[in-house]
This record gives structure tokens, C-alpha cells and sequence, in this order.
């Protein structure tokens, strides 16, 4: 029988950060935004049944986009702002990351932004199969211990509900700065169905035409280390 919390819920443990230093007051205010743009019906209480969300009622019939970790918010306003046509969803659990990301939206006037301050894997469970048609990973928490490595998002845990959800033809972006986290991704990504869409070496050395370089990015660079951007497809 399947382990399973109060509410319901199967039991996920969960091993990243949710706080960190105390939110300043502008912050704190910019978390009242979540009560316009924070997705309803994700979390179990409100919805044990796990109904589909409504994304015509979100967005209006105009193509999802999902960013699973979207640390402060930097390439989800990027993409918002300069794909207007686009609905964009972005999951985080870190609550400050989150207050980053609401000020950045602030400031940028984003409409087009629906946020899920929690597990990706629970908003999994209430998109709809085939319903998001790109999707970014971009750099996530290594977990660079070997014994460790199962808590990665590329494992078959995460990616097989993230490809039944994609359409087809559906473009899944990688990068990250661990050259063991590339290695993971090749062997488990392609398993899970996803074409790998790299012609030469310039297609993973290279970011992509609409990249903006993250806080993140940024900080391995000054580290000494080697971003890698993976394109992937679910074919169809």
C-alpha cells in the first residue's frame, strides 16, 4: 500500500531548501501578489481529486510554457516579456526565490506569469497530458554526492510525468554547469523518450538565441566553470 500523508497526498520527501534568510518588507508584499497570479487547485487540500487545471481559464488557449526551478525569477520574466503570445508557469518551491520573482514581475508589467510556490511534481499531477508545449530545467540543484544522485530532476521519477505532459514535438531545455549532471541527463532523458537535438558541438557550447544569462550562470562563470545547454524533443 502506497505511503501517504494526511491530506491524502503520496508521501514525497522533499530535500531542498524552502526558506532562507528572513524576506525583506518589500518582499513580504510582494508575496500578496500570489493571490492574483498563484495557481489554485495544485495542492491536495483544495483539490484531493486532482482535477486538471483549467488552462484555456489561465491563459486563454495560448501555449504553456513551464519552468520547472526558476531560482529568481530572471529567465521566466525574460521569456514573459518577449513571448506575450505565451502562457508561462513556473514552479518553485524556495519561498525566496519566489519574492524575487514577484518583484521582477512587479517591474516588468509580466501578465502572462501564473506561479506554483511548490513541488513541481504536484503540478504534474493536475496539468494535463500533452498540454505543455516547452519546457526549461535550468540549472538545477546538482546534488553533486553519488548517493545523492536520485534526487535529481532527471530521473525517471520526474521526466516521465514531464514528457507525458509535453506535446508532441514539445522542445525541453537543459543547462546546468556539472559535468556529472550532463552525464545524468544524456543517459536518463533519452530514456524517458526525449530526442536529444545536438548536430556539432556549438549546439551544447552555445546558449540558446533567446538565452539570458541567470544569476546562477553568472556565478559559475566567475567559478571557473562551463555552462552546457541540452536541447531535447518529444518526438512527434
Amino acid at each position: 500500500m502506497e505511503k501517504t500523508s494526511p491530506s491524502g497526498a503520496p508521501w514525497r520527501n522533499f530535500y531542498g531548501r524552502l526558506k532562507g534568510k528572513s524576506l525583506r518588507d518589500s518582499q513580504k508584499g510582494y508575496m500578496k501578489d500570489l493571490e492574483e497570479i498563484g495557481l489554485e487547485g495544485v495542492d491536495w487540500e483544495s483539490n484531493p481529486d486532482r482535477a486538471p487545471l483549467d488552462l484555456a481559464a489561465l491563459f486563454g488557449g495560448r501555449p504553456l510554457w513551464l519552468e520547472v526551478g526558476f531560482g529568481g525569477g530572471e529567465h521566466l520574466v525574460h521569456q514573459a516579456v518577449s513571448n506575450p503570445g505565451v502562457g508561462l508557469i513556473g514552479a518553485e518551491p524556495y519561498i525566496n526565490g519566489v519574492a524575487m520573482l514577484l518583484g521582477k514581475i512587479r517591474g516588468a508589467g509580466a501578465e502572462n506569469i501564473r506561479v506554483h510556490p511548490g513541488d513541481a511534481r504536484d503540478l504534474m499531477d493536475v496539468l494535463p497530458d500533452g498540454s505543455v508545449a516547452k519546457a526549461f530545467l535550468l540549472y538545477p540543484d546538482p546534488w553533486p554526492k553519488a548517493r545523492h544522485h536520485r534526487r535529481r530532476f532527471v530521473t525517471p521519477e520526474h521526466l516521465d510525468p514531464l514528457y507525458a505532459r509535453l506535446q508532441p514535438g514539445a522542445e525541453f531545455r537543459i543547462a546546468t554547469d556539472i559535468e556529472d549532471y550532463v552525464r545524468q541527463a544524456m543517459e536518463e532523458v533519452p530514456k524517458a523518450g526525449f530526442v536529444w537535438l545536438a548536430e556539432r558541438p556549438e549546439d551544447w557550447r552555445r546558449p540558446w538565441s533567446d538565452w539570458i544569462s541567470t544569476r546562477y550562470e553568472k556565478k559559475a562563470l566567475r567559478e571557473g566553470r562551463t555552462p552546457t545547454y541540452l536541447t531535447f524533443k518529444k518526438p512527434g
